[in-house]
């Protein structure tokens, strides 16, 4: 009571001078600076950094920048007034150009490095100078740091221009990017998926650079010309955007003794971790060590869980490399990814994902990665085998973890008490075999049908036309499944009543995990196409309708937004799947 109270009277945040006195840098201030580095931060030209936990950057402002969206959930949320989004100085700020931020505000922002692997395998090839040491933030640029309401946020300018870390490239991100990660975030928050949150876009009315994408109806692999594009810059907000190649960057340099001091900057960065992302529920008074096996195992929790809310919803990262991995246990870096249509466990929209990072293989995807997670922090055991083994036990039994999150996932979309392995098994035959819509199927099944009518609404090929029988096989599963949800709601009881839950209840429970509304890729084309064109209404409606994802909205929405991939947008570049998303 006492926190609601403070939330209802706390002062609303109604200018920049406002939040400025909020600001509060923990990361420069308590961790290591690049020594190399610029401290004006003007420092765009790629090069090695190789100690630091940051590289202190002056953000390259857009040119003529122009409103486009805020998430006012977002500002709600943190007191923020709606009309500060377009306020003059706040503006400013959020395209990048922070030379006139009030006090205690910082006029220099910051990157970092990090690592990168691949599907539990490290590499230094993608760096330019081949050893891992220009590799990191090459278009995105903190600017704030500041505690609201009792919680730590910091604040990333995606787009913000060049750091070390560029590789050659413009810093640059593109309205067409923007708009779709700036929409993702809050469609996933509102999902009930742990996320990075969106606060701003703003989009240059004169600058443009070029990017290879696909012509219209193009059904090759690769985009297939340069298109000329605006820039822009969106904000993207998260207690802390430590990466798991980040802890890789600094075990690797205190594995191979890199420098005097890369053993204690791996320390420094992991409490740090443990400061930012997990001070509720690691006590700040234990030893490092336990720190550690701590850390190892919430975080453990916490990917397992994200990893299994992923698939709930249809999400597949695309690139789900360690460095896109956060280490808080949230999505980041929303690239090539995609919202399926068709249910298909290879599902995959980047064209060069490859098939360990397709839909139902990111379990062992994200498994890789916390292996690199633990591997990253085992130097700081090297003196304790037994703190070691846990550690290696943690790494051990993720796979269990990750089954039984999975199984409870399952058991939850279908309104089941428990997980049915074979009723399971025959569904996801059966799904692809028709095949089936994976969002309007689930929700259909959510209305508890009594015969597979409803669901056929789900379909993409009538089943007269299907293989024989398949319409038998799938009376013959729901039939099954019914009698198990009548068993259901005879095991399961209501907590306040304790009463056995009714079919109404089951159905209502259902429909808070299995969404109505999903980000669809041929959704995002029309709205970041009409803002190409200055017209910004769509990316609003889409804003609106895909931050109230379970709920039943208009008739209008529905005609509009709940309907089956039109057979014209399979397999073409853009809308179907994606190279890039620069």
């Amino acid at each position: 009571m006492i926190n609601q109270l403070s939330q209802e009277t706390s002062p609303t945040v109604a200018t920049l001078d406002d939040l400025a006195k909020l600001a509060n840098y923990s990361l420069m201030d308590t961790l290591n600076g690049d020594p190399d580095a610029k401290q004006n931060g003007i420092d765009y030209v790629p090069r090695q950094v190789f100690t630091g936990h940051y590289v202190p950057v002056k953000p390259t402002p857009i040119e003529d920048p122009e409103y486009v969206a805020h998430s006012k959930t977002f500002f709600s949320e943190l007191g923020f007034a709606d009309s500060m989004a377009q306020s003059a100085d706040f503006v400013r700020m959020f395209s990048g150009d922070i030379s006139q931020v009030p006090e205690p505000m910082r006029k220099v922002g910051w990157a970092c490095g990090y690592a990168l692997s691949i599907f539990g395998t490290e590499y230094t090839q993608q760096c330019p100078f081949g050893t891992g040491n220009g590799y990191g933030d090459g278009r995105a640029v903190s600017v704030l740091e500041a505690v609201i309401k009792g919680q730590r946020w910091e604040m990333q300018l995606k787009g913000g221009g060049r750091t070390p870390y560029c590789r050659g490239a413009d810093g640059r991100a593109v309205l067409r990017s923007s708009v779709r990660e700036f929409l993702a975030q809050e469609h996933m928050h509102a999902l009930g998926v742990p996320t990075s949150r969106s606060l701003s876009l703003y989009v240059s009315k004169t600058e443009t650079v070029k990017r290879p994408w696909y012509s219209q109806g193009s059904h090759s692999p690769d985009p297939d010309r340069l298109i000329t594009e605006a820039v822009a810059i969106s904000t993207r907000v998260a207690p802390s955007f430590i990466r798991v190649g980040q802890l890789e960057l600094f075990g690797r340099r205190a594995r191979k003794q890199e420098h005097p001091k890369a053993l204690e900057e791996l320390e420094q960065l992991m409490l740090h971790l443990v400061e930012r992302e997990y001070a509720d529920v690691i006590d700040q008074q234990l030893t490092s060590a336990e720190k550690v096996l701590l850390l190892a195992r919430e975080f453990r929790s916490r990917l397992t869980s994200l990893v299994a809310n992923w698939i709930r919803v249809g999400y597949c990262q695309g690139n789900f490399n360690s460095d896109n991995c956060a280490a808080g246990g949230f999505t980041l870096d929303y690239g090539p990814f995609g919202f399926c249509d068709v249910f298909n466990p290879q599902y995959q929209p980047w064209t060069g994902g490859g098939q360990h990072f397709a839909f139902l293989n990111q379990p062992v995807a994200a498994e890789r990665n916390f292996l690199m997670f633990c591997t990253a922090l085992s130097p700081l055991l090297a003196s304790k085998p037994d703190d070691l083994e846990q550690l290696q036990q943690l790494v051990n039994g993720f796979s269990t973890e990750m089954q039984a999150q999975m199984e409870q996932m399952w058991a939850a979309k279908l309104g089941l008490s428990t997980f049915h392995p074979a009723l399971f098994n025959e569904l996801e035959t059966l799904m692809v075999q028709t095949p089936v819509d994976y969002t309007i199927f689930f929700r259909e099944l959510s209305a508890l049908p009594s015969d597979i009518e409803p669901l056929k609404k789900s379909f993409y090929q009538d089943l007269q036309r299907a293989p024989e029988g398949l319409d038998l096989r799938w009376s013959a599963w729901l039939t099954q499944w019914q009698s198990l949800v009548g068993s259901s709601t005879e095991a399961k009881t209501d907590a306040k009543t304790g009463q056995p839950h009714t079919r109404e209840e089951i159905a209502r429970q259902m429909k808070l995990v299995n969404p109505k509304y999903s980000l669809r890729e041929w959704l995002l084309v029309p709205a970041y196409s009409q803002a190409s064109e200055g017209d910004y209404s769509l990316v609003r409606e889409l804003q609106a309708v895909m931050t109230q994802p379970y709920a039943e909205q208009s008739q209008e929405v529905e005609d509009k937004y709940y309907r089956l991939k039109a057979s014209e947008f399979f397999a073409v570049g853009g809308l179907s799947y994606l190279s890039c998303s620069s």
